[in-house]
This record gives structure tokens, sequence and C-alpha cells, in this order.
């Protein structure tokens, strides 16, 4: 299917060229098998294969609730099964850039099957389509924008924890003790910095986000996500200082689910994720 200029559509539902009332996936070069209703999946937003729907304005296309269950689910399955395993292998004291990666594998590569899998079954199998992952240059500067309001956001959340005093641990509590072991730091660093900023935000601004879109309201999505994604760093080691972390890091959360929803995609977040990863882990290194 081409347009009017000859030149090839982007994917997206369009209305079913067989006549039928459902619409139908078009991935870029073919039809799919996929159909579905637009009052169902689509309600609120324009209509698909319309110029609004398929412009960088649109509101993003959302995915069933159940790619966001299994998403959520995916995710406290490999970080548990990630601790667990690491506790288990610490009594062979191997190199600590070994347990890294161990964690990074078993906690991370999952969730990116999980992304791969919801994109194939529910979307056109695009990534950047389905999910948001694309790149502009203008996000070198959105990026850091982002950041600044995730830093914000941030502060009002550390003042509600004090002004409240609700228990509050920080999730790198005694990095700083470690800060001489080299392999250790870079092997970390390249866990917060690249790996978690990447695989993160397609699992809660692009996976979870959407799929809760197809239920709920824009800010209702946005801020179940960012919840989501606070709790997702509860350490049951921490007891009720998990309550803190997960109010100030929800609130990252939900800054980059705004801007996900804000940009269409995740190249801001990504970058903004990665900036508060690198700042908070020189600042402590360096204090």
């Amino acid at each position: 299917m081409t347009d009017l200029g000859q030149h090839p559509t982007p994917p997206g539902w369009f209305p079913d060229p067989n006549g039928t009332p459902n619409l139908r996936l078009w991935d870029g070069m073919r039809w799919t098998d996929q159909r579905a209703a637009a009052e169902q999946q689509f309600g609120g937003f324009p209509a698909p294969g319309t110029p609004a729907a398929n412009s960088d304005r649109a509101p993003i296309t959302p995915l069933p609730l159940v790619a966001a269950v299994t998403a959520v689910i995916a995710t406290v399955l490999t970080l548990t099964a990630s601790k667990y395993l690491i506790e288990g292998l610490v009594e062979y004291r191997w190199p600590i850039a070994v347990y890294t990666a161990i964690a990074a594998i078993v906690g991370y590569s999952p969730l990116l099957v999980v992304c791969f899998g919801v994109s194939r079954r529910w979307g056109t199998g695009n990534l950047r389509a389905d999910l948001g992952l694309s790149f502009r240059k203008v996000d070198l500067g959105w990026g850091p924008v982002t950041w600044v309001a995730c830093f914000l956001g941030q502060i009002v959340a550390a003042v509600i924890v004090v002004t409240t005093k609700l228990p509050f641990e920080s999730n790198t509590e005694g990095l700083a003790d470690r800060a001489g072991d080299r392999a250790y730091i870079i092997s970390f660093a390249i866990l917060a910095v690249i790996c978690a900023p990447i695989v993160e935000e397609l699992v809660f601004r692009g996976v979870v986000l959407r799929g809760l879109l197809s239920r709920s309201k824009a800010w209702v999505a946005v801020g179940i996500q960012g919840v989501l994604f606070g709790a997702a760093h509860i350490d049951p080691v921490r007891g009720m200082k998990n309550v803190g972390l997960v109010l100030v890091l929800s609130s990252v959360g939900v800054v980059l689910g705004g801007a996900a929803l804000l940009f269409r995609r995740l190249a801001p977040s990504m970058i903004a994720h990665a900036l508060l990863n690198t700042v908070a882990l020189i600042f402590i290194l360096n204090s």
C-alpha cells in the first residue's frame, strides 16, 4: 500500500481492505493477519489510517492491557531470580564483573525477549512502531531537559519524604564503600548507565505505558506506570525504608512516562534516565 505520492505507508492500523468493519494492521510492507475493532482498541484516539493517527503528534498507539501485565510479571520474576541467584553464587568469590554480568543477563535479557515478543504478538514486530524505540538529533537536547524535570520531581518527592518523615534508604546505599574497587564501579556503571536506561524504558515507558493506555486515560496510565517503576526497585532487605524510595523513584517514572507520551518515542527518556544514574553515581563516588 502506498500513498498518493507513491511513498510506502508507515506501519499502522487501517480499515480492512477486504471491506470488513474491523481494522487491519499494515506492517509497512504488507497486510498482517491482525485485526481489531476500532471502538475497542482505539476509543478516544484519532481514527487509524488517517494522517493524524500516523503523525508524530498523534497519541501513541496503545497495546492490549495483557501486554502491560505480562511485562510487569516478567519484571518481578527476573529481578527476583537475579537477586537470589547472585546471593547463591556469592560463596564462590568470583570477580565482581562476573556477578554484574550475571545480574544483567538474568535481570534484563528476559525483559528484552518479552518486549520483542509483545511487539510480534500484539504489534507490527517493529519496536520503533510499537514501543517508540527511535532517536532524533533533537533528542540530544530534549534528553537533558527531561533529566532536569526528573531532578525537580525528585526534589518535590524528597521534600514530601522529609516533611512526612517517611522511612527512606537509597538503592545505592553502600556504593561509596566500594569506590576503590575499579572493576565493581565499571561494572556497576555499565549496568546503571547503559543497560538499565534502555531495558527499563522499553518495559515501562514502552510496553507498560502503552498497555495501560488501552484501558485508561493518559494521565492515569502515566501515573500507574510511574508507581510500578518505583515499586520495581523494592528490596525486601530495606524493609519499610522502601516506602520513601518508591515515592522518589515513582516521581521519576511519572516524568519519564510523560516525556514518552509527549515525544512519542523513548530516546529522550532513555537519555534522561542515563543522565540520572550517571549524576547519582558521580555524586556518590565523590561524597
